[in-house]
């Protein structure tokens, strides 16, 4: 399941070419036997607003074009350009694989111009695996006795995790803390404060009285301009309150975009005298922008953006060439889950039309602009994608990470703002391009929203 972070295990039934229903399957280690509402019924999204054949924009208008002609166009751009003055950016459902091809392509063109975060967040994978990843592991909240949730709603952001968290309630002898937004969360807690200054307060506090404190980090605690403060706070905190120790890792990331942790596995941020998001989407930044399945960051005019998706959403609309690629269901990809477990999909439908699998289209595009990836399969990119990282391949496992990495984020530093805490999903059922094509997770919207402003009245 690629809905959020969590990594679901899921069936997909399928008559013909079209996704008929989606279901669980039990992983005790991840969501048991559950998924959620907006992975079981997103399934009509599959079929709507999918681009189907390449374009390119003539006159102002996206016109359709062979294959040919759409990589002609952009290798005329990438040509008139060089390696400084190109960049790309990976979206929330990229798999790893696809992100691997592109970041040798980019390397390949000169360019350390690659990122996945949204703008502002620290989080990178030169601090280690520990500093990015759920490190207690979704399954270890049944072994917590504190928990504090910091910036985030997981009732939104990872309802299965969510619901794990009520179970342990449930068990007693928990206690449950909240620095952000109130909202109800299925379970009482105790209400700490809505910005960095109630963080602030356990930087240098004494000790918890619990075995296995728990702290988890939202993405609204870091994708912001004081992120990494955030961030270092948190870690500091997490040292005196021994959230850390001996035995117990319970710093916990809360991922919300199923790309990101395999993102940072890979190295798809930039390095030194690389640009970030933010640095990328500034007007006059580049020349000519990738976007891998980008669409939830305003991309302004002035570069020259090829988009590599799925459905005709925000990233379409902004592009000068798209080039149609297939949804999860209809390929076989790698995905890290916020504990950094990998796994791999089984393609269970094809892409309609004239679309390709992301990796292949990235193979065929590389030959075209001179610099041609060294794989003429998936199998063999994956032998390239293992050798470089060798955990990828133990499908199913989680790599232990070193949890000396967190005190590193202790040295970031910086100045924390005001502003409250606030989570970085504000309409469940909307959350990328596949929900916001279906017409069944429009109607869940529409009365969720009916709901709050009654209850709210």
């Amino acid at each position: 399941d690629v809905m959020d972070a969590v990594g679901s295990a899921i069936r997909i039934d399928t008559r013909g070419r079209e996704v008929m229903r989606i279901l669980p399957r039990a992983n005790e280690d991840v969501n048991e036997e559950w998924i959620s509402d907006k992975t079981r019924h997103v399934v009509d999204g599959l079929r709507t607003q999918r681009l189907d054949q390449p374009y390119v924009r003539l006159a102002g208008r996206l016109q359709p074009v062979a294959w040919k002609e759409a990589f002609a166009t952009i290798a005329s751009k990438v040509r008139a350009s060089n390696g400084k003055r190109i960049g790309a950016l990976a979206g929330q459902l990229a798999g790893v694989e696809e992100m691997f091809a592109l970041k040798s392509l980019m390397a390949a063109l000169g360019s350390k111009n690659i990122d996945a975060r949204y703008p502002g967040s620290p989080l990178h994978a030169k601090f280690g695996r520990a500093s990015y990843l759920f490190n207690s592991t979704i399954a270890g909240i049944d072994e917590a006795d504190a928990i504090m949730l910091i910036g985030t709603n997981p009732r939104r952001e990872a309802a299965v995790l969510n619901a794990r968290i009520r179970k342990r309630y449930l068990k007693g002898n928990v206690l449950i803390g909240v620095v952000g937004e109130k909202a109800d969360l299925t379970y009482p807690y105790n209400y700490l404060g809505a910005g960095p200054e109630s963080l602030a307060q356990f930087v240098d506090h004494a000790p918890a009285q619990k075995e296995r404190p728990m702290f988890i980090i939202g993405q609204g605690a870091l994708n912001r301009p004081d992120g990494a403060a955030v961030l270092a706070m948190a870690a500091k905190a997490a040292a005196s309150l021994g959230v850390v120790k001996d035995g117990w890792n319970g710093f916990n990331i809360l991922h919300s975009e199923a790309a990101l942790p395999g993102a940072l596995d890979i190295g798809f941020v930039p390095e030194d005298g690389g640009m970030d998001t933010a640095a990328m989407i500034k007007a006059g930044a580049l020349d000519v922008l990738f976007l891998l399945g980008v669409d939830e960051v305003e991309v302004p005019s002035g570069a020259f953006v090829v988009y590599i998706g799925t459905h005709g959403d925000r990233g379409a609309h902004r592009a000068d060439v798209i080039l149609p690629a297939a949804a999860y269901p209809e390929k076989s990809v790698t995905y890290v889950n916020t504990e950094g477990r990998a796994q791999m999909t089984s393609r269970a439908a094809f892409p309609p039309g004239d679309a390709r699998e992301d990796w292949a289209i990235l193979r065929a595009l590389s030959d075209t602009l001179g610099h041609k990836l060294p794989y003429d399969s998936l199998g063999a990119l994956r032998q390239a994608l293992y050798t470089a990282y060798p955990h990828l391949a133990g499908i199913g496992q989680i790599t232990p990470s070193n949890a000396s990495d967190i005190g590193k984020l202790a040295k970031l530093g910086g100045e924390h703002e005001k502003a409250p805490l606030r989570s970085c999903v504000s309409d469940f059922y909307f959350t990328n391009a596949i929900t916001r094509a279906s017409a069944i997770m429009a109607e869940c919207s529409a009365l969720a929203h009916a709901a709050a402003r009654t209850a709210a009245e």
